[in-house]
């Protein structure tokens, strides 16, 4: 067994795709519709196959509420880990992230945290080996 796809909830899909592709570099992976439905996913540009991001319109009330609660808790709605966070934390700044936290050192590893824009607080982690 194996987890193929996790969804982070946002507040609008559109805007949320070109975030999480031109902010964060990730790829589109799959994008289709039904009525009002819309399905949309983005991968690791170096892990195609790999797990998928579900961007999922936020417009369940239990949902949203639990959004909120994080993004007011300063929580992360997802961690993203990386073998360089000095050189993704400039090039995800060059591209308009907004860092609540610079890359900082903690226990086994270095984070930071930025702002998504669609409601949610992201973890950028680089373990330390």
């Amino acid at each position: 067994m194996k987890i193929k796809i996790t969804s982070v909830y946002v507040d609008d899909q559109g805007k949320a795709l070109s975030f999480y592709t031109e902010v964060l570099g990730f790829a589109k992976k799959s994008d289709f519709s039904n009525g009002p439905y819309r399905w949309l996913t983005v991968a690791s540009p170096e892990d195609p196959d790999g797990t998928e991001l579900q961007l999922a319109l936020n417009n369940n009330p239990a949902a949203k509420a639990y959004q909120q609660a994080l993004f007011q808790q300063n929580q992360p709605a997802a961690m993203f880990f990386t073998n360089d966070l000095q050189a993704d934390y400039e090039l995800m700044k060059v591209r308009g992230a907004e860092f609540t936290m610079p890359p900082t050192d903690v226990t086994g590893s270095k984070i930071a945290m930025l702002n998504d824009t669609r409601g949610n607080f992201i973890q950028v982690t680089q373990l330390l080996r």
